[in-house]
């Protein structure tokens, strides 16, 4: 398989329903929530496309757009946006949609980082089937 067309089929899609256990004090999720669902699916995309043991290294700018309401449904979708030797990076963005409306729109995004490393805790080359 080619490298773009590996890239294309790591893309992640998870969805989740916002219940009153994940919300803070105005009834929107709760930021830390939020990050966690993002830094779950940025892993799964990874690994998908890597199929090597990873581990998040490091969020950059996420910005939140749009509070997230209880009683709605989320759309958590990870794409790798950058290879390098030991690293990937994805890019995590959180879709709203109203439960019983046709409203849909992109609530949070951000970028994450993670690091390929082998048993010995050390980073490993990703892409030594391609030649990078």
């Amino acid at each position: 398989m080619d490298l773009e067309t590996r890239i294309k089929e790591a893309e992640t899609r998870q969805f989740k329903a916002i219940f009153p256990n994940t919300v803070n004090h105005y009834d929107t999720l709760f930021g830390g929530a939020a990050l966690a669902y993002m830094d779950e699916v940025a892993f799964i995309t990874a690994t998908r496309f890597s199929k090597l043991r990873l581990v998040t290294v490091s969020t950059n700018k996420i910005d939140f757009k749009r509070p997230i309401p209880a009683g709605t449904i989320i759309e958590i979708v990870g794409k790798i946006e950058h290879v390098g030797n030991t690293s990937i990076q994805v890019k995590v963005e959180i879709y709203v949609e109203e439960m019983y409306h046709e409203k849909r729109e992109k609530a949070i995004e951000g970028l994450f980082t993670m690091v390929a490393v082998g048993e010995d805790k050390k980073p490993v080359r990703i892409l030594k089937d391609f030649g990078s």
